[in-house]
């Protein structure tokens, strides 16, 4: 087996379901690019008793003539059978897995079902009929089905209300690197950035393996950017509407809730999202709640608000660059990235790409703070303003059980952050108003998450406590 990075928990899991002596049903999902069917491909390698892959917009005549060609190769036989349904080619199936010895177990893997499913194919109603007429009632068989439109797998195979209700064993989502995930990832293909540069790339491109795959050591992080996003016929440019048109059904209204959402910093309110939009409805809650599945959004709760003020912003640094630099952008510069590094609206996207990423690692930032044991709430603080007065608003605030709260404020620099006089009189307004406006009676200790810590001078005493790039970077528990 290949090694295989930050996936310790789910390879385990895999194997002791294999060992387990009983029919397993697994589900393995998560988004596009995401290393599912690498995972299950490298920890079972010979041990498939049989596999198949759906292959995107082909017939159910097609996608059964392949499934035949792969009856015929795992059964070492010269004779391809004719399957007219879903129904004869799980007949086969059955007649395949009864040839192989009883001890032995049996590896059976589909993998991308939401394409096997086309229209009118009854693909489900057979799978149903085989596992509970049949497989289920063997202790030698383990079924993996694996899918990257994760609203299908979710909604057809998880929340399946048919024949399939509650039949599945176990569910292994398979989510995004955290930072230390993806250095090690890069650290292991060779490429020996130091972590200042691996924060930047996870800015472009998230924890998404195949995309930090994609990374040449030998060039610059902005010789890559523009490689693969700028540059002719550029790799990345056309991936944000295939890996959009792969996960979900009616993507074009998953885009826009995204569009609307990368317009706003801070993010929007479900009432919002529906000015916004115009999407309202079941239908917002379903997209909504897929997005969120997917690991595009988080919902993050306002201090001492109501759940329906909860605000609905972007967590995914890739959708993140693509709004602010590639979408419905027609660039001639091959080289724009490498020409812009300094511009005001890469360094504003930094900013707010650091806060994003911040948030994402709040575990990271609650061990350096030492309160990996305290019951916490993480949630977002804001005051709107008005014509006499500022509007103020803090992106993270730690709750603490003990009755402490944390605000935490992010700067991202290239070399430690000096708190100047202006900014010190803006926090200490910040804490203030904060303070007044909640009547809070906690104790409030502000936070400073950079990159390379602060500089000590007459204005940095403000600050209680220090997070900084390094901390991000520990790997969780």
């Amino acid at each position: 087996m290949k090694k295989i990075i930050a996936r310790d928990k789910e390879i385990s899991r895999l194997e002791e379901l294999y060992n387990s002596k009983r029919p397993e049903f697994v589900i393995v999902y998560g988004r596009r690019r995401i290393g599912k069917t690498f995972l299950v491909n490298q920890v079972f390698e010979k041990r498939f008793t049989f596999s198949f892959v759906g292959a995107k917009k082909e017939s159910q005549k097609v996608q059964l003539k392949r499934f035949a060609a792969q009856l015929q190769r795992y059964g070492s036989s010269t004779f391809t059978p004719a399957l007219e349904s879903w129904e004869d080619a799980f007949d086969e199936l059955r007649r395949l897995i009864e040839s192989k010895p009883k001890k032995q177990r049996k590896v059976i893997f589909l993998d991308e079902m939401p394409w096997i499913d086309t229209p009118r194919s009854r693909f489900l109603s057979a799978l149903e009929y085989f596992w509970n007429a049949w497989a289920a009632q063997r202790d030698d068989i383990m079924f993996i089905a694996c899918g990257s439109a994760t609203s299908w797998m979710v909604n057809r195979i998880l929340r399946n209300r048919g024949g399939l209700h509650n039949r599945f064993t176990a569910q292994i989502y398979l989510r995004p690197f955290n930072l230390n995930e993806s250095e090690e990832f890069l650290h292991s293909s060779g490429c020996n950035w130091d972590r200042y540069t691996i924060l930047q790339s996870y800015m472009t491109f998230g924890g998404v393996p195949y995309y930090l795959s994609q990374l040449n050591s030998k060039e610059s992080l902005a010789q890559n950017i523009d490689r693969l996003f700028f540059a002719k016929n550029a790799p990345m440019k056309l991936e944000f509407d295939e890996l959009f048109s792969a996960l979900f059904p009616h993507a074009d209204k998953y885009v826009d809730v995204m569009k609307a959402l990368s317009q706003k910093r801070g993010g929007l309110m479900r009432s919002e999202i529906i000015e916004s939009t115009g999407i309202s409805g079941g239908g917002l809650s379903k997209i909504l709640d897929n997005l969120e599945r997917c690991d595009f959004i988080t919902i993050y709760s306002r201090y001492k608000s109501s759940v329906r003020n909860s605000l609905y912003r972007i967590c995914d640094p890739y959708t993140l660059f693509y709004f602010k630099f590639v979408h419905s952008r027609n660039r001639k510069d091959v080289h724009f990235w490498s020409n812009n590094l300094t511009s005001p609206s890469v360094v504003a996207w930094q900013g707010f790409s650091f806060e994003t990423i911040c948030i994402e690692h709040l575990d990271q930032i609650k061990r350096k703070l030492g309160i990996s044991g305290v019951g916490t709430n993480s949630c977002t603080w804001r005051k709107v303003g008005t014509k006499d007065e500022q509007g103020t608003q803090i992106d993270l605030l730690i709750e603490r059980a003990d009755r402490v709260i944390n605000i935490c404020e992010m700067k991202f620099s290239d070399s430690a952050y000096s708190i100047t006089k202006d900014y010190e009189n803006k926090l200490r307004t910040k804490l203030s108003v904060f303070r007044e406006e909640t009547r809070t009676t906690k104790s409030i200790l502000l936070t400073m998450v950079t990159t390379y810590g602060i500089t000590m001078g007459i204005h940095s005493g403000i600050v209680n406590n220090e997070v900084c790039m390094n901390d991000l970077f520990e790997k969780a528990y």
